[in-house]
């Protein structure tokens, strides 16, 4: 019974610090850009996108489909690096141990 208790305490230790890491990585932020940084996207570690940036030149009235092109790929690479930033930083929590929904 003692060693449950041990597991249950270590348990609640290790929430206490995702908890903790989870609100620091929703401060820390990562960037994407696309097009040759004429697009640029800004995430959190919550997978908030905090900032959307487009430089002058790349507006084209006359070709939307490739500043939506440009706008998607710099979003999704966005959240993908602020994926691997969570990922990276819980795994080192964990031990790498892969627990579900982390």
């Amino acid at each position: 019974m003692k060693n449950m208790n041990t597991m249950m305490k270590q348990a609640q230790k290790l929430q206490k610090k995702m908890l903790k890491t989870q609100e620091e990585l929703a401060k820390k932020t990562v960037e994407a850009s696309s097009g040759g940084g004429m697009v640029k996207v800004i995430a959190n570690g919550g997978q908030k996108i905090e900032s959307i940036v487009l430089e002058k030149e790349v507006v084209d009235p006359e070709d939307i489909e490739m500043l939506q092109d440009l706008i998607m790929a710099a979003v999704n690479d966005a959240l993908n690096k602020s994926q691997e930033m969570v990922s990276s930083e819980m795994g080192k929590l964990t031990g790498g141990l892969n627990i579900p929904g982390l």
